[in-house]
């Protein structure tokens, strides 16, 4: 298994006294501090803020035309289309504005496009259709706001365009519709700018409406599950809206929804934001992906139970449909690269076999496997289709943007991107990508980072667990924290599962923890019962059989790395105390040290050098804590005071090693 970069805080957290004081947990406060809140009030504001986080729907910049039209077309039984986009987002979209104009009365066709024959946005042959039909009026969500051209078509059909999306504009290019709504406008004060797709569709069926409670109460559900999907920040007003969805799940779930969640196997009252995006979204994206989102959309629209599981089982089979396609792809992908050289710059593979609605998934394990940013192309013909995704802060539209003298057309932003390019180019294209990453290359990211070292643990009791559940729903600019321990030992290894997932107890300071670290094994990280090892993890509580205890949900492994804490320890950085409390020695610790030591006794010019020298069975980073105190002690000198290249001194009397600076601050840290 490759190796990750790991960033781990040694410092001691910071645990605002105002927020104890408050009755909130050590492990809470420390959280909120991270997360800039110190204060009591700021704390409430974040964790309990509810109705007054909502915005009026009529500050958003042409929302005033937007709702008058569609108010205008509910009056006069026009027939109305509303035209989505075929992920979460864009179905949970197309549900609400199709469900709410039908209920006022009137006719209203919801389209969404096929994301293989079609591609994403209006197009003008599902316009020249929509208006052969007797449409005149489309309502597009999540989607339009490049639609300058189709736009002007649709106006020489006579048929009015009332967009909505949420998506960057081009401010010097906007569709000239009845009205173009979307936050992102030049000029849009709109105080929350993070809307989804789906989060503009209720606010124009709030501005329709003339009011929101009812709307919040009938469509909060759609809300969260296209918010949560479309990965939005989860703060202020989205935050707001996600846990009135939340709620509405769990109580009075619709029968699509409710189909769904059996089917897949997903308790409702536990339901959260992240089973939402692991679990429920990716069965609803997978309509999508496979060209049948109008199934995903009947599903969530569906009001006959029946019917609901029968729609629920077909997006279940779509799903694992969709897994074996992208499993398909990624073993093939593996191959060709298994067959050369060992990449170093950019993946960029091509094949007239794979699926265009999975290669971005592809693309996506491929950028993780290989840390490297990887291309993904669907041939057809002489031409192309690409989903990119970076890796390590490579910024893949500027890549794109310097070589697209090779492509026919690309969009997309710095981490994901799509591209259509002619099959000729491929070789120049690959070449060029290459070229601009070796002169670019980003700087080497941490693949795991940390929020916080445990070296109490203490802050692992169950209490403390159950008060990070005020921080949910978690998502995008509210991530679960990461939590870290430093040289844990491994007490047991069990696979489960099948023998796909791995159950680990591990102690530290004679406290015990069960872990869990789904799809890994212990031969692939490389560990066996009696090894120390750090852990990334998520704390949760397990309750079986009536009783709970804390279990460490894994997000990585690695062998016990303690390079990084001694080059802190033996050069003496800021902060480092406070983890290396738990390594001070003992007087015994001191005696091995010294007997270990010969008389042409050099520490070594760096860090790894010293740590070579660590006798057995003893922790490396209490080892250079020994050498520190002697250095302080003066038993070791070196020509400019510090630990590298110090020699062995020749000094008359006992050194008193409890009265140093360094191990008195080591006691005081472990207080």
């Amino acid at each position: 298994m490759k190796s990750k970069k790991w960033k781990i805080p040694y410092e001691r957290p910071l645990i605002p006294q105002e927020l104890l004081d408050a009755g909130y947990t050590p492990l809470l406060c420390a959280v909120l501090a991270l997360r800039g809140i110190n204060d009591a009030q700021s704390a409430k504001a974040m964790i309990d803020g509810g109705k007054d986080n909502l915005c009026d729907p009529m500050l958003i910049m042409n929302m005033d035309k937007a709702a008058a039209r569609v108010k205008k077309a509910i009056a006069q039984k026009e027939k109305v289309a509303v035209y989505g986009d075929y992920d979460v987002d864009g179905i949970t979209a197309t549900c609400i504005v199709t469900d709410y104009l039908i209920s006022k009365g009137i006719s209203c066709r919801p389209y969404i496009p096929d994301r293989s024959e079609e591609g994403y946005g209006l197009n003008t042959a599902a316009i020249k259709a929509l208006s052969d039909e007797g449409v005149s009026l489309i309502i597009t969500v999540d989607c339009g706001i490049t639609a300058v051209s189709e736009t002007e078509y649709a106006r020489s059909l006579n048929l009015d365009l009332v967009i909505t999306d949420h998506h960057e504009c081009n401010f010097e290019s906007v569709p000239d519709a009845v009205a173009v709504v979307d936050c992102k406008q030049q000029g849009d004060s709109y105080p929350n700018p993070y809307l989804a797709g789906v989060g503009m569709a209720l606010k124009l069926v709030c501005a329709c409406e003339g009011e929101s409670d009812e709307m919040l109460e009938r469509y909060a559900d759609l809300v969260a599950i296209g918010t949560v999907a479309d990965v939005m920040p989860l703060m202020g007003e989205n935050r707001y809206l996600v846990k009135l969805g939340l709620e509405k799940l769990a109580k009075s779930p619709r029968p699509g929804i409710e189909a769904m969640l059996k089917e897949s196997s997903i308790d409702a009252d536990k339901l959260s934001a992240s089973s939402i995006g692991y679990s429920l979204a990716p069965r609803l994206n997978a309509a999508g992906r496979l060209g049948q989102a109008v199934t995903a959309a009947q599903l969530l629209m569906s009001t006959d139970s029946s019917g609901a599981r029968a729609l629920a089982a077909e997006l279940c089979e779509l799903n694992r449909k969709r897994q074996s396609i992208e499993l398909d792809i990624w073993e093939e992908a593996k191959s060709i690269i298994s067959s050369g050289e060992k990449p170093t710059a950019p993946i960029v593979l091509a094949s007239e076999k794979w699926h265009q609605g999975v290669i971005g998934i592809a693309a996506s394990r491929l950028a993780e496997h290989y840390s490297l940013p990887a291309v993904m192309i669907c041939l057809n013909g002489d031409v192309g289709k690409g989903s990119c995704r970076s890796h390590g802060g490579f910024n893949l539209y500027e890549a794109l943007s310097a070589c697209s003298e090779h492509l026919i057309s690309f969009g997309g932003h710095a981490l994901a991107a799509g591209l259509n390019i002619r099959s000729d180019k491929l070789d120049d294209f690959r070449a060029a990508l290459e070229k601009y990453y070796q002169e670019n290359r980003p700087d080497t990211l941490p693949e795991v980072c940390c929020d916080l070292l445990i070296c109490d643990p203490s802050l692992l009791s169950l209490d403390n667990v159950r008060s990070l559940d005020l921080l949910e729903p978690y998502g995008n600019k509210n991530a679960k924290p990461v939590l870290c321990i430093s040289g844990a030992r491994v007490e047991s290894l069990n696979a489960v599962g099948g023998g796909r997932h791995l159950r680990m107890k591990v102690s530290l300071d004679a406290n015990y923890f069960e872990c869990i670290y789904f799809s890994h094994t212990a031969k692939e990280l490389g560990i066996r019962e009696g090894d120390l090892v750090d852990l990334a993890f998520s704390p949760q509580i397990n309750t079986f059989r009536g009783h709970s205890s804390v279990q460490l949900l894994l997000s990585a492994v690695r062998p016990h790395d303690c390079r990084f804490m001694c080059r802190a320890i033996l050069e003496g950085e800021s902060g480092i105390n406070y983890a290396a409390a738990s390594y001070c020695p003992s007087r015994a610790d001191f005696v091995k040290v010294w007997r270990s030591l010969g008389k042409d006794f050099h520490t070594g010019c760096d860090a790894e050098e010293i740590i070579k020298q660590c006798p057995s069975r003893m922790d490396a980073e209490k080892f250079c804590i020994c050498l520190m105190v002697l250095l302080e002690t003066g038993l070791l000198k070196s020509e400019d005071g510090k630990i590298y290249s110090a020699h062995i001194a020749e000094i008359g009397g006992k050194a008193d090693l409890d009265a140093t600076m360094l191990i008195r601050e080591l006691k005081k840290a472990r207080r």
